[in-house]
């Protein structure tokens, strides 16, 4: 009877090459997003620490709320900005969004 269906013989093992291929373009795209999107948001971020650290009596700011004055004092997590004669505000230092050059608020 095996003139009518041919025998079924185990083929050889294929190996791992094909399945290490199918995850070389998940790795390409992890690589990719690394250096496009995580490394530099952490630069930034260590720019933004190094910033908000260094911050004194006398420095010129601009918050993320578009509020611009200057630091009066500064303490742990707080500091106080004058943003106009006899007005001053409590801001997070967190909440600094730049620095500015000495003397660009009084060409405003």
């Amino acid at each position: 009877m095996d003139f009518f269906i041919s025998n079924a013989y185990a083929q050889a093992g294929g190996g791992s090459a094909g399945s290490l291929l199918g995850f070389l373009p998940l790795l390409l795209m992890l690589v990719v997003f690394y250096f496009l999107m995580i490394k530099p948001q952490q630069k930034r971020m260590k720019e933004h620490t190094a910033m908000v650290g260094a911050l004194k009596k006398g420095d010129e700011v601009v918050t993320n709320g578009g509020l611009g004055g200057t630091v009066t004092k500064v303490g742990d997590s707080y500091m106080l900005m004058r943003v106009a004669d006899n007005v001053e505000v409590s801001v997070q230092k967190s909440a600094v969004a730049a620095l500015l050059p000495t003397g660009t608020l009084k060409d405003l």
